[in-house]
């Protein structure tokens, strides 16, 4: 094992990893986890890999967990990088790729970040959890607190999916609805936590869910044979899966896998929920809560992001960018590119075909460049979305 400490991301306080944290006890943001990369590099190597299961924890030097204790697993990760020709080629593209995470346990991106988080929290003594959540971290929660023999508390707004809601309480979540937004639950979250003896596993407001967020960088560079793409396009709603994915590829260089050169990164979010997107056309380093959000992506209905700052930092220094794109827009696109790919791609995951549009449109995109878009979840999940 190669973890050495939790640091901040803000002030650089260090914290010990070996209890349960949320955020900097000094300026309350988000803590990162530190390994002993020069260590690690000597011993674990990109040829080892070859040997191992397709799964997230085929990386174990490199997450939290100490050897000799099982992950609370479900088979997450590995999940494949698909060439789209055909939609491509729509768009004269030579080189597009899907990382299709729909395909994870409960079907979307989240079950990455909450098999590592719901591990750590039990390792560390946790016996209750809580999230709020828009839906698919709920249901990851759920899934992997259930698995692990802990209570799950989800508390997400009363308009959620109703697949999301379901799916919690069939995997024995207790489930609360609430009037207002993710914010508003989170809320919740802080008044009760205390005294109900919950931990809290909000986005970025722990350490470990960024890890096993991490691992889309690592698995997108091994099945790109160790090169990176040309350009990123992520749907943003927290922000843990492109903060995650900077962290791995900060790693890869550490331990000799990969060259300096990175991915032009690209938030993605939607028009009526765009505090991004707003910041980082206003020059600004954190963004302002993003009044009466509005969305049928769910998943990027976030007003205000614990880790705006590293989002607007990774946008600025990648020379990527933030684009929002219209829900009816990424609604119309999904049969598009189901009926092109064979994917059908969540609300989230179509915004970013969107912005692909937009963005080759305005000459930021080069035909002849490498893109590598993520569909974070299933449109199973949004039937609602698709009635019409």
């Amino acid at each position: 094992m190669f973890l050495t400490h939790l640091h901040c991301t803000g002030c650089g306080l260090s914290h010990d990893w070996n209890q349960l944290q949320n955020l900097c006890i000094a300026c309350h943001k988000p803590l990162f986890a530190d390994y002993d990369l020069a260590s690690a590099a000597r011993t674990f190597t990109r040829e080892a890999l070859a040997t191992r299961e397709k799964s997230l924890w085929r990386y174990r030097e490199l997450l939290p967990l100490p050897p000799e204790v099982d992950p609370v697993s479900l088979g997450e990760g590995g999940t494949p990088l698909l060439r789209a020709l055909r939609f491509g080629k729509e768009l004269g593209l030579t080189n597009l790729w899907i990382k299709d995470e729909g395909q994870n346990p409960t079907q979307s991106f989240k079950a990455r970040g909450m098999s590592v988080a719901v591990s750590m929290a039990k390792y560390l003594g946790a016996t209750k959890l809580a999230v709020p959540s828009a839906g698919n971290a709920g249901g990851a929660l759920a899934a992997y607190a259930a698995r692990a023999g802990l209570e799950a508390h989800v508390f997400m707004p009363n308009d959620t999916p109703s697949a999301n809601v379901i799916e919690c309480r069939e995997t024995g979540a207790h489930v609360t609805l609430i009037d207002g937004l993710i914010t508003d639950c989170g809320a919740e979250i802080a008044r009760r936590k205390e005294k109900e003896g919950w931990f809290d596993v909000s986005t970025l407001k722990e350490p470990y869910r960024v890890e096993g967020k991490k691992i889309l960088g690592y698995e997108l560079a091994e099945q790109l044979r160790w090169t990176l793409p040309d350009v990123i396009l992520y749907p943003t709603g927290g922000g843990t899966g492109l903060i995650g994915m900077w962290k791995a590829f900060d790693e890869m260089q550490s331990l000799g896998w990969i060259e300096a050169k990175r991915p032009r990164m690209f938030s993605v979010q939607a028009s009526g929920c765009a505090p991004i997107v707003r910041a980082f056309e206003a020059g600004a380093t954190t963004a302002t809560e993003f009044p009466n959000a509005q969305t049928r992506a769910s998943g990027l209905r976030v007003p205000k992001a614990v880790g705006d700052f590293l989002m607007l930092k990774i946008l600025r220094h990648s020379g990527g960018g933030a684009v929002a794109v219209e829900d009816e827009e990424m609604i119309r696109i999904t049969r598009e590119v189901g009926a092109a790919e064979g994917i059908f791609v969540a609300p989230e995951g179509a915004a970013c075909f969107v912005a692909l549009k937009k963005l080759l449109a305005a000459g930021k995109i080069k035909p002849d460049e490498r893109v590598v878009i993520f569909n974070t979840g299933s449109g199973i999940k949004y039937l609602e979305c698709y009635e019409a």
